[in-house]
């Protein structure tokens, strides 16, 4: 068994795979204050005895990197690798400056590839990304805030606007201020995925487009376009794993 690790800006993602497959997910949240100490009690809590030999992380919090780097050296004596340079991807960049191109994004082009040579992946996180692969390179990407950054920055500069949970109300207009925020943000998010793909296969002049969301907020999100998309909440975890195994010895 092999562990994989993705770690997000909210959460970290967690794999067990046996060989090809991933046979268990978990996750745990991202905090950066936290010493490795602490972070193997939660780990533990939620692995229980399954055992592992490898581990192959990807990241975009550095300081996180670190302390799983050290809790799986201290704790498991394995050397964690982590997704960067030296590590073949199987995806080529397509892109002024390659190294700006996250881990995250690197793993979404690489899970995609089951879909077919033209997929544009759209991933509803922290923030919002929408990437365009053709033939296993990545074309190019589009980031907006993602729906809680959005929802945040809206009670922040708003005095008068209560905070609220990410929850669809049953119209788009409503009579009460939980309800409208919640509608803007929610029905407001799905207005701007079903626009970004509208102006996206515009410009890429594909016609066989498959169109895959994955990340914590698509299953709220994605069934309110009015778009064909495929939902794949393991498609990082996954092409991490595709990754993983080109590395192998």
């Amino acid at each position: 068994m092999i562990l994989i690790c993705d770690v997000g800006n909210t959460s970290i993602n967690f794999g067990l795979c046996d060989d090809d497959k991933i046979v268990r997910t978990f996750c745990l949240k991202t905090l950066a204050d936290r010493s490795s100490d602490e972070y193997i009690v939660l780990f533990k809590s939620l692995i229980e005895s399954d055992k592992f030999s490898d581990v192959l992380i990807s990241s975009v919090v550095p300081v996180v990197t670190s302390l799983l780097i050290k809790m799986f050296d201290k704790y498991y004596n394995i050397k964690a690798k982590v997704l960067g340079p030296g590590i073949k991807t199987g995806i080529m960049i397509k892109a002024d400056n390659p190294r700006e191109v996250g881990a995250d994004l690197i793993c979404d082009i690489a899970g995609s590839s089951k879909y077919g040579k033209d997929v544009l992946i759209i991933d509803l996180g922290t923030a919002t990304k929408y990437m365009y692969q053709h033939n296993n390179t990545f074309m190019g990407t589009a980031i907006a805030p993602g729906v809680s950054v959005s929802m945040k920055a809206l009670t922040a500069s708003a005095a008068l606007l209560p905070s609220f949970e990410l929850q669809t109300p049953k119209t788009v207009l409503c009579n009460n201020t939980i309800s409208c925020m919640q509608s803007g943000v929610i029905y407001g998010a799905a207005c701007e995925v079903d626009g970004m793909i509208d102006r996206i296969k515009q410009e890429i002049k594909c016609d066989n487009l498959k169109i895959v969301a994955t990340g914590g907020l698509s299953s709220l999100i994605i069934p309110l376009c009015k778009h064909e998309i495929i939902l794949d909440k393991d498609l990082v975890l996954e092409g991490l794993l595709q990754i993983y195994r080109k590395n192998i010895k």
